[in-house]
Parts: structure tokens; C-alpha cells; sequence
């Protein structure tokens, strides 16, 4: 089930849940691994599928999921721009 998420960042800082340059469809996962909590970053096309994931991985330890605050197209996020290279004059 996880090949339909995509991990932006494993066991992460929640702060950075507030970075303005994620994707729209980006969601901050809380849950307890070995009564510890961790959280994670992750995308995918439908929020239902990181739901069912972590449902499936950690069932009772799953705490929370929210939305990030990123503010980025999901279609451009991680493009790089193309490198022109500039013509000189021969």
C-alpha cells in the first residue's frame, strides 16, 4: 500500500509542517512507534491512502494527521527549473 504515498520526510520535526514551499497535498502524520512519537510528511493523490497506511501500520498508535501549511502546486513541487545557457555573440 505505501508504493500510492509518497514520504517527503520520515521521523521529521513538526515545525516543519510549516514550511510554506510543500505541496498542497502534504499532511503531517503523528503516531507512536515503541512509545515514541514520531512524525511524518507525506503526499499522495488521495488522502484515504495515508489514512488506510498508517491504519494498517500502527492501528491504535496513530494519533493524528493534518494538513501542512505548504503552499506549492503538487504538480510543480521538486521540479527544477531548466538551465538556459546563454548564446554569445560569435
Amino acid at each position: 500500500m505505501s508504493e500510492k504515498i509518497n514520504f517527503l520526510f520520515k521521523d521529521c520535526d513538526p515545525t516543519a509542517a510549516n514550511d510554506k514551499k510543500l505541496p498542497t497535498s502534504a499532511f503531517l502524520v503523528e503516531y507512536l512507534q515503541d512509545g515514541i512519537t514520531k512524525f511524518d510528511i507525506v503526499t499522495s493523490y488521495k488522502m484515504a491512502d495515508i489514512f488506510d497506511h498508517y491504519w494498517d501500520n500502527y492501528r491504535s498508535d496513530f494519533k493524528n494527521m493534518t494538513q501542512t501549511k505548504g503552499t506549492m502546486n503538487p504538480k510543480l513541487y521538486g521540479n527544477q527549473p531548466k538551465k538556459t545557457e546563454k548564446k554569445g555573440k560569435s
